[in-house]
């Protein structure tokens, strides 16, 4: 583990923080069966000369990407509050507030939002107070232009309402002379003004007018609360907008109601304006006279085209500042991004008042040293600090983190293993092998020539446009297979071979050497008469009476030899196919999962060699192999005995294999014909070595931890060279010496070896053996088995295919010509579209999570813990790209 920090005189200057990205660029491809990559002890790094809130140097040794970890916090006494760097931090986040309402307003706009290719780096402190005096003077600006914005749209939305509302009104005042009154107190509203009338006056009560604007929705309600309230001394009059026209408050465009309510007194009228305050709606004067109305009406339409233009200028003049607010806030948010977690990374340092200096522990691979050491360097002479920074390595009993370096190609095959667990520190890496074994069983579950070749020029396509800047930044799920292109190019590879072995090319067979099988071999008139007699032979009444003929292997010249590559073609065409397809599939299944599982017990060997466990070898790895060939790899022997040694003649003779596996565990009383002589005791003796393994696998371990402990003198052995992995094992307890002679090591105390001592529990260690053991011993029944699923799969996705074609294809060719080509484009079509999504979608996502637990649960159990700490970096690659995501 190494700690350290450069020396700092300034701000945050760039430094070689990003310039030089000395572990961030794409890293070599490293051994993946690599137990992971050697670390160095934890070390000392300190910062001399800190006088700014930020270290030039300090930020070249974190932005090393993938060369330094995650700081161990050397403050956790320290409130998050009381921290040295809490003032900057709350700075960069103003910041990215500021920005926020940047990206906001740049989208409202409609303004694209350009994205920088190249990453910049982060800014020194000058240019930060800078960068923070522009954000809040443009701020300021759009806050305020924004505002005027919103209060000219608002006016411009009331004085076109108000428009409406005097277009519509007039007609309501507007009387014809075939309806003026007879009597004189209502003269004519043409000439008088209703507030004029005579009649009114003599009454001694003053006619009112209320005109506005109601939304459509409110109608029937305002009008009902006008009766009740008003008691009848209103009149409403209504009429519907043309148009539907913008809310000035809200926005919204909706369906406006022009009303004119005339009352008597001003009681009411105080009631009839708290009811239209009540149902929101927009109220303007009304005019008492023609000319005043026409007046208005000028008034308005020299007003409107005023804000019209003013409105526009705004707009543009907003349009101008956010267009080159746009050129830089994506470089800027990632400026800020960049400083906040640099700032982050500090507070996790501890602070040396004494000596003004900020120290540091971190994890760093002993390969990338010098270029930690070069970046120390830099940092410290670009800064311009007097004292250099320095770094120490300390010694450390703690587990180291998980580094497996990988590159695109292997990085899909990582993940699929890091998903099950991160792997212990030195441990085997399953992703070696996962690059061969997942897309193998993936295949011989989606055996198919033409299915794979899809599979495949889809994969390759994604390979060659890999740069391609769409399909990085894609949806989540054209994401998922653009990163695991890798995969499906080695899927569909893998298919294609298993499709040849099948013999399956969207299920039919394809003959390309010529079948073994003769049939003309099977006429009685190519066989003499002595062969008649011995042998079923076909003639022409035969042929013509059968419904079904059966070639006899055994009949000379039927059988010339096996096909070359596969299954024989002429299987397609047997009425047995299935039968004989289910038995070289399940066999297969089983030979399959028990070569896999015996290579994940063989792998949990060198994971006992290396870390110096020994014992485990022959207590845990010995008796599970033996366990597991004594009962599964016998019943492989049996497999492949039979097919060496019986052949078409002597095939009726064979015994069932499952039978005599049976007969194996049960001893029957009667002598079996079995497969081979001396077949008993042979089985015997491997039940009596089964036996005798399982309280090997029970009580070894668990004893021999305990003669440890007790013929030991509690811990006084030493354990040079055994390396610690999991911190408090049983295997440490009882191997730990009285003298720690591991490097960099010292010698333990009293207190700490008696602690130890008490800390030994055999019931628990015991415990622990006994659930491991029946686990495996069960699971190696159950996971044989389980392997099975790549026949059930593989005979499944045949089917399908099958079906799809006779329901599809056949149908289409056996159309006549006349109308067989109109129909044969859209039947092909169909058929191309039903593959796709059931056969390689649905069907490949199914192969693919059952691959994925045969690797998991049946290989990888074996061997593998999955119980470790990933090696995460600093690195400012994650922060860039989460732009859109956190400032849209």
């Amino acid at each position: 583990m190494v700690a350290g920090l450069a020396a700092a005189d300034g701000g945050l200057a760039e430094g070689a923080s990003l310039g030089q990205h000395l572990a961030g660029q794409e890293p070599a491809l490293d051994d993946v069966g690599e137990r992971g990559a050697r670390w160095s002890r934890r070390s000392l790094v300190a910062v001399n000369e800190v006088r700014g809130p930020g270290g030039k140097g300090f930020a070249s040794v974190l932005l090393t990407d993938g060369c330094c970890g995650a700081l161990h916090p050397l403050n956790q006494n320290v409130s998050s509050f009381q921290r040295k760097f809490v003032g900057e931090v709350k700075r960069c986040e103003e910041l990215e507030r500021i920005l926020a309402y940047l990206v906001q307003e740049i989208n409202k706009a409609d303004i694209p939002l350009p994205e920088g290719e190249t990453s910049p780096p982060a800014p020194p402190l000058k240019q930060v107070l800078e960068m923070q005096e522009q954000l809040q003077k443009l701020e300021v600006e759009l806050r305020e232009v924004t505002k005027n914005k919103e209060k000219l749209r608002k006016n411009l939305l009331e004085l076109i309402e108000y428009t409406h509302m005097l277009r519509v009104t007039k007609k309501f005042v507007r009387r014809t002379v075939e309806f003026e009154p007879t009597y004189e107190e209502f003269p004519s509203l043409d000439t008088d003004s209703l507030l004029d009338y005579s009649c009114m006056q003599r009454l001694g009560a003053k006619l009112g007018f209320v005109s506005g604007l109601i939304n459509q929705g409110k109608v029937e309600a305002f009008e009902r609360m006008l009766w009740r309230v008003c008691k009848g001394y209103t009149i409403v009059t209504y009429a519907e907008l043309d148009e539907p026209l913008e809310d000035p408050e809200t926005g919204e465009v909706i369906k406006w109601y022009v009303f004119l309510i005339s009352f008597w007194g001003e009681q009411i009228g105080h009631k009839v304006k708290k009811i239209c305050d009540c149902y929101h709606c927009h109220v303007y004067p009304y005019p008492s006279t023609a000319e005043e109305r026409r007046e208005i009406q000028e008034g308005l339409d020299t007003r409107i085209q005023d804000l019209y233009t003013v409105l526009h200028k705004t707009e543009d003049y907003l349009r101008q500042v956010l267009c080159k607010a746009a050129e830089s806030v994506y470089a800027r948010a990632v400026q800020v991004k960049k400083m906040k977690a640099i700032y982050h990374m500090l507070n996790l340092c501890s602070f040396d008042v004494t000596n003004k200096c900020l120290i540091a522990e971190v994890w760093c691979p002993e390969a990338d040293l010098p270029d930690l050491r070069r970046a120390l360097q830099d940092g410290s002479r670009e800064s311009g600090a007097t004292i250099p920074s320095f770094m120490n390595t300390i010694p450390t009993k703690e587990t180291p983190p998980t580094l497996i370096r990988t590159n695109k190609f292997t990085e899909g095959f990582q993940n699929i293993v890091d998903a099950y667990g991160v792997g212990s520190y030195r441990e085997v890496n399953p992703a070696l092998f996962t690059i061969i074994t997942f897309p193998f069983l993936f295949a011989v579950m989606f055996g198919d020539f033409g299915h794979g070749f899809v599979m495949f020029l889809f994969a390759l396509l994604l390979v060659l446009n890999e740069n391609h800047p769409r399909l990085s930044q894609s949806q989540e799920i054209m994401r998922m297979f653009f990163n695991g292109r890798y995969i499906l190019l080695l899927m569909g590879l893998f298919s294609v071979y298993t499709g040849l072995i099948y013999n399956d090319c969207f299920s039919k067979s394809v003959n390309l050497f010529g079948s073994g099988w003769n049939v003309s071999a099977m006429y009685s008139s190519s066989h003499s008469p002595a062969e008649h007699q011995k042998m079923v032979l076909w003639n022409d009444s035969v042929v013509r009476h059968s419904r079904v003929l059966q070639l006899d292997p055994s009949v000379p010249g039927v059988f010339r030899g096996p096909y070359p590559l596969g299954i024989d073609p002429i299987w397609n065409l047997a009425t047995n196919r299935l039968t004989f397809l289910n038995s070289f599939k399940m066999k297969m299944s089983v030979i399959l999962g028990i070569i896999h599982m015996t290579f994940g017990v063989v792998l949990g060997i060198f994971n006992h060699l290396h870390f110096r466990k020994k014992f485990n070898i022959y207590l845990v790895s010995i008796p599970e192999l033996l366990f597991m060939l004594c009962m599964f790899g016998y019943l492989i022997f049996m497999i492949v005995y039979k097919w060496l040694v019986y052949s078409a003649k002597t095939s009726r003779a064979a015994p069932s294999i499952l039978i005599e596996f049976i007969n194996m565990f049960l001893f029957p009383a009667s002598e079996t014909s079995g497969l081979y002589v001396g077949q008993e005791h042979v089985q015997r003796l491997l039940l009596a070595v089964t036996a005798l393994s399982v309280p090997v696998l029970f009580l070894g371990r668990p004893l021999f931890l305990l003669w440890l402990h007790n013929g030991r003198s509690c811990l006084g052995v030493s354990r040079s060279g055994y390396t610690l992995v999991r911190r408090d094992s049983e295997e440490e307890v009882s191997l730990l010496g009285s003298h720690d002679i591991e490097e960099g090591g010292n010698q333990m105390d009293d207190g700490c070896r008696e602690a130890r001592c008490e800390e030994f529990n055999f019931g628990e260690i015991l415990m622990t053996q006994v659930i491991h053991s029946i686990e495996y011993c069960l699971g190696c029944v159950s996971n044989t088995a389980s392997y099975l699923r790549l026949w059930a799969l593989s005979l499944a996705h045949a089917q399908l295919s099958d079906v799809l074609w006779a329901m599809l294809m056949r149908v289409g060719l056996r159309v006549d010509t006349t109308f067989g080509v109109l129909l044969l484009l859209p039947v092909t079509a169909l058929f191309a579209a039903l593959t796709v999504l059931i056969l390689l979608i649905m069907e490949g996502l199914s192969a693919f999570l059952h691959a994925i637990r045969l690797h998991w649960v049946e290989f990888q159990n074996k061997f593998y813990v999955g119980a470790g700490t990933k090696f995460v970096p600093f690195s400012f690659r994650l922060l860039s790209s989460k732009f859109n995501d956190d400032m849209a």
